[in-house]
């Protein structure tokens, strides 16, 4: 340590370059890393906060809400098998809604359930819907900045129902559209509107896209065989199924592993020319009786110290950027994932140095104080 940390004092312009490079790579890595962390959780987040396991969905649907429709003949099936309070109907819908009085349309995502039920979300303004307050609905926080209050009127442009916001909700939202939520009532009259056709004839009265349950692995297999008819798909499996939401996850994760990839490379090459022009320095060293190993964790121990310190700057600098992005922006490094990609970042970096702990063994003593000599 004491060598590694006596050269990089006195060459601290050539050492602060390359923190400097460390610096803005690992930054890079890092907002990358909450960019898509954050487009995750914002295409699926009205999903992911749900406390339901599991979801019982259409056969054939793929997975999908959209694609799936159930009745309340199933409904009435799951909740013998899996007890009434572990099983709540789900209603998922896409539409575009307007302001009464106004021209601006929004694109939404309609999730109907029962209003006292467990999927229902936490009121973060106003107050919660109820069956007793029909034609109220809770609404995603983002259409605030759309001129959204409480209070407003809001119409679907394709049933013509009308519906008056009673609460917001925080971080709801549906393949990167906001979340309204409506009561059953509303859900079954926006079903009658909308002509939902055969299916929920033959079921006998209102259909919903899926049905939400609160399940561990006997339970999941029990409904399985109970329903043989319909398909039990975890939560992760219908998050995955939501469109564009593997292929944008694609994307974004292999731009984060080129990133670690380029990151590893830059540092090998720049610790290897280092090494390179300090072949005579650690011949010397060598033949003064200075083993190679001692050397070999002096280059390792540079490129951690370096690491480690453009990391804390880095993190420091993304937190901050974090804080003065827009509301609209999808940011999301929680604790767990910044550990992982720092400790990553970390691995790479060391495997980085591996060229220059070779070059390092690979020294002779003689032949390097020959070529100092001449």
């Amino acid at each position: 340590m004491y060598l590694a940390i006596r050269e990089m004092r006195f060459a601290k312009v050539r050492y602060s370059l390359i923190a400097a490079i460390i610096l803005l790579v690992a930054f890079l890595v890092l907002f990358v890393t909450g960019l898509a962390r954050g487009l995750a959780y914002d295409n699926a987040a009205s999903i992911q906060n749900m406390d339901a396991t599991h979801f019982i969905m259409e056969k054939g649907s793929n997975h999908r809400f959209t694609r799936s429709e159930v009745g309340e003949s199933l409904l009435y099936r799951a909740s013998a098998s899996a007890g009434e309070e572990n099983v709540e109907p789900l209603g998922v819908k896409m539409t575009t809604v307007t302001a009464d009085g106004t021209a601006q349309k929004l694109d939404v995502t309609l999730l109907g359930m029962r209003a006292n039920s467990w999927l229902m979300p936490a009121v973060t303004e106003g107050k919660a819907i109820s069956p007793q307050a029909p034609g109220e609905v809770l609404v995603d926080r983002k259409l605030k900045d759309t001129g959204i209050g409480l209070g407003t009127v809001i119409v679907d442009q394709a049933s013509g129902l009308k519906w008056t916001v009673a609460g917001f909700v925080s971080q709801e939202s549906f393949s990167h559209s906001p979340a309204v939520f409506l009561g059953e009532d509303q859900w079954a009259q926006l079903q009658r509107k909308s002509a939902a056709g055969p299916k929920a004839e033959a079921a006998g009265g209102t259909t919903y896209s899926a049905i939400a349950v609160k399940a561990n692995k006997t339970l999941a297999n029990k409904l399985a065989a109970a329903l043989p008819a319909a398909e039990i798909v975890t939560k992760s499996d219908a998050v995955s199924a939501i469109p564009g939401y593997k292929e944008e996850q694609g994307s974004l994760w292999m731009m984060i592993v080129f990133l670690f990839v380029i990151a590893s490379f830059v540092l090998a090459v720049f610790f290897y020319v280092v090494t390179i022009q300090k072949t005579s320095q650690f011949g010397i060293l060598k033949a003064i009786g200075t083993r190679t190993a001692y050397l070999a964790r002096s280059v390792a121990l540079q490129v951690l110290l370096l690491s480690t310190a453009s990391l804390i700057v880095s993190v420091l600098l993304v937190r901050a950027m974090e804080a003065v992005l827009p509301d609209g922006m999808p940011f999301q490094l929680q604790l767990s994932t910044l550990a992982l990609t720092c400790a990553a970042f970390i691995l790479m970096s060391l495997a980085g140095s591996l060229l220059s702990v070779w070059k390092v063994t690979r020294i002779d003593a003689l032949d390097a104080i020959g070529r100092a000599a001449a």
